[in-house]
């Protein structure tokens, strides 16, 4: 992708209208009909797995947020929300029309897309834009703008120009009401029970205040739709992470969701309305200009008599400032407050804390170029009862280059941390991650690249005694048709500390304190994925848990 011309042939043309985007694109085949590699129909297929088409567009021309859309050859849409650069959700859905037809030599893309599905702001005649496609029969990968091949399609940091001859026209009054009315009834026939109604209604809207300003509301809300999580067996001692999937969350939902990291999250909007009915709630989101965007959410969820769970309001505010060319900082506060609650007036009830508060500032680094990226953090919990060690530290410094990469992270969570509002699975521990690999390509034969990728994430207490340790080796081929090989070995380390059943039978727990030290070897396979049939294996040797 970035050293040579695109071997397959792509044109491109856009124009628009007052209500919508317009884009084609001619997708040449250099062998005349010859099948496409499309692995699903599904809306937001796998992207490595589809011959695709994607459009990549940054409308504030911040190279930091910005929107995708695409198809594969068989037509079945991609859309995303792009953020910090190259990071993309694809559980963001919007409204937009395409169609993609067929010809001996090449396959058609044309899609609109209103500008209403698109936030930017007022006036601006300048976006960031790339063409990309994947051809997996060929196989290359190309775009219109160079991407240095270490960095995603979807990176900002490389975008072109997209000049408006007049600034785009205003999206319009931008609302969307959806109600819903359900209905139902049970009777239990056997014990001869009185039939019981049940009856809801309730409503969400969406509200444009601006182009790139975004107003949610919901009132009593359904959620029935929404697709379910995977089935996940957890072996792991700690809770798992499933994704937000609600649509009411999603818009800017990076404001929110990302600030931390993956397991330090101050913030968790699955913590809200899951096991608790929302009464209702509103939520701001977008860009106040281009260098400010701002998030704030007010929800209220019913209280639950049978279980002595009060009402309770949680508050979110969150502020991005983006600094230099690229970086940004930013502040959070949330706050989930117990309404009106006394637990005297619930004995033999849990009891719940009138408050729980976090505030919190980070720093996002992102280079011109995108070689050097990073995080700082730093966020501290407030409760009814004032306790010390009740700060999160956490900051990490990656250089990623064509063939190396080389990554440091640390986190320090304290012992009093508390987040009723976040997902921080593990508390009292100090983090140390480094990760070093490097990657050779030759200039002939059927391997496209090769290299080590070594790793250790070691846990340490407060007195820096190590609780956990995992180091890996891994050695891995990627060949020209895209099939992959990879090798490697693992040392593990845990000191328990709190009794744990590894394989989740119940029959028996390993004690707290036990040490356990085992190596595992493995190795993993995918088929090119060319291919009417694909297979992968992986398998692995050695012991678990072992040693206690």
């Amino acid at each position: 992708m970035d050293t040579s011309y695109a071997k397959v042939k792509t044109t491109v043309r856009m124009t628009y209208d007052q209500h919508n985007l317009y884009i084609s694109a001619i997708c040449y085949e250099p062998k005349p009909n010859t099948n496409y590699a499309v692995e699903s129909l599904r809306r937001d297929f796998s992207y490595t797995k589809n011959d695709n088409f994607l459009l990549i567009v940054d409308p504030f021309d911040d190279q930091t947020n910005g929107f995708t859309f695409g198809v594969n050859a068989a037509g079945a849409q991609w859309d995303g929300l792009i953020f910090n650069s190259n990071g993309y959700d694809l559980s963001w859905d919007n409204k937009w029309y395409s169609e993609v037809k067929h010809y001996a030599d090449r396959w058609v893309f044309e899609a609109a897309i209103p500008f209403k599905s698109i936030r930017y702001k007022k006036g601006i005649q300048n976006w960031g834009i790339n063409f990309a496609r994947l051809d997996i029969k060929a196989p290359e990968k190309s775009a219109w703008a160079k991407i240095p091949r270490q960095f995603n399609v979807a990176s900002l940091a490389y975008t072109g120009n997209l000049i408006w001859d007049n600034p785009p026209p205003e999206a319009g009054t931008n609302i969307s009401v959806i109600p819903y009315v359900l209905g139902g009834f049970t009777k239990d026939y056997e014990n001869n029970t009185r039939t019981k109604f049940k009856r809801d209604i309730g409503a969400d809207a969406k509200i444009g205040i601006t182009s790139s300003l975004n107003l949610d509301l919901t009132v009593n809300p359904d959620f029935s739709q929404i697709e379910v999580d995977k089935q996940v067996t957890n072996l792991d001692r700690f809770e798992l992470f499933f994704p937000e999937r609600r649509q009411f969350f999603l818009e800017n939902a990076d404001l929110f969701a990302n600030f931390g990291y993956s397991t330090i999250r101050p913030f968790f909007s699955r913590r809200i309305g899951l096991g608790v009915p929302i009464e209702f709630g509103a939520r701001l989101s977008g860009s106040l200009n281009k260098k400010w965007r701002i998030g704030a959410m007010d929800m209220q969820t019913k209280s639950i008599d049978e279980t002595g769970l009060p009402a309770q309001n949680f508050a979110v505010l969150a502020l991005q400032r983006r600094v230099f060319s690229r970086s940004n900082v930013r502040f959070m506060f949330v706050n989930k407050q117990s309404l009106n609650y006394d637990p005297a007036m619930h004995p033999g009830k849990p009891v719940h804390n009138a408050f729980n508060r976090n505030i919190g500032l980070e720093y996002n680094l992102a280079s011109t170029n995108n070689l050097w990226t990073g995080k700082s953090m730093f966020v501290k919990s407030f409760g009814p009862v004032k306790n010390s060690d009740d700060l999160v530290h956490a900051a990490n410094l990656q250089y990623s280059s064509k063939k190396w990469l080389l990554s440091w992270q640390h986190e320090y969570v304290g012992e009093n941390y508390t987040a009723e509002v976040g997902y921080v699975p593990r508390i009292n521990y100090i983090k140390l991650n480094p990760k070093l690999s490097y990657q050779f390509f030759p200039k002939g034969g059927n391997i496209l690249s090769h290299g080590p990728i070594i790793s250790s994430t070691l846990y340490f207490n407060k007195s820096f005694s190590q609780t956990d340790n995992e180091t890996s080796f891994n050695y891995k081929f990627t060949h020209r048709n895209q099939s992959t090989f990879e090798v490697w070995t693992s040392d593990n380390f845990i000191r328990l500390l709190r009794p744990f059943d590894p394989v989740n039978t119940g029959k028996g727990s390993l004690s707290t304190g036990s040490e356990h030290l085992w190596n595992t070897w493995g190795a993993n396979y995918f088929s090119k994925p060319q291919k009417l049939y694909t297979y992968s294996f992986s398998g692995h040797y050695g012991g678990y848990f072992a040693d206690g």
